[in-house]
């Protein structure tokens, strides 16, 4: 049975937002970025193990965004009515074959707008969640999202970022940042933390 059930089966499709962050409508993924990408709605995951460590992966070159870039542990698309911790666990079952424990919101009102080179936009509210892999040893990256990943330091990988000494993804950089400065760092360095102890932090 396929670690990665799902991928490629059907047409996805992203959910459209007007400026106030109502769903408007929808369109399908692979047409949906371009030079004039409409916002929608996305999300990213930053996955650690028990001692802490962050599961950072490179983008397929096949990515219509960004290929080969490092980043986060997973992104996606909530699907239409899809209550977002089911897409969070959803997508990371189908692009990295595991399972997440301690599943939370710390960015829950991020938004951000990046432009490639090539002019391809990405213009989305992409709440950020963190949680837990009980079980690295599942990790079964689907090649066709992902070429490399790697398990590394959170405080280290942190730095390099914030200091320009690695570089990311765009949305990456600007949720560290804003992890930063809304002191949610915390989360990702408390990965054991009882569900229920203390408040998301919410962006502004």
């Amino acid at each position: 049975m396929s670690a990665h059930p799902g991928v490629g089966r059907e047409v996805e499709r992203v959910v459209l937002l007007a400026e106030d962050g109502r769903a408007i409508g929808t369109a399908p993924k692979d047409e949906v970025h371009h030079a004039d990408t409409p916002l929608h709605l996305a999300f990213s995951c930053y996955v650690l193990d028990a001692q802490g460590r962050l599961l950072v992966t490179r983008r397929a070159w096949s990515k219509r965004t960004w290929p080969g870039v490092w980043t986060n542990s997973c992104c996606g698309h909530p699907s239409p009515d899809e209550p977002a911790d089911v897409a969070v666990r959803r997508r990371v079952r189908q692009e990295l074959g595991i399972e997440l424990t301690d599943l939370r919101a710390v960015l829950p009102d991020f938004r951000y707008r990046a432009v490639m080179e090539d002019g391809t936009v990405e213009n989305e509210v992409c709440p950020v969640w963190v949680a837990t892999c009980a079980d690295p040893g599942a990790l079964s990256p689907d090649p066709d999202e992902v070429v490399e990943h790697s398990w590394t330091d959170w405080a280290r990988f942190r730095d390099d970022v914030l200091t320009g000494a690695r570089e990311v993804s765009p949305w990456c950089r600007l949720q560290l940042e804003a992890m930063e400065a809304m002191e949610a760092m915390e989360a990702l360095e408390a990965p054991d933390r009882p569900d229920g102890a203390g408040e998301p932090a919410r962006a502004t």
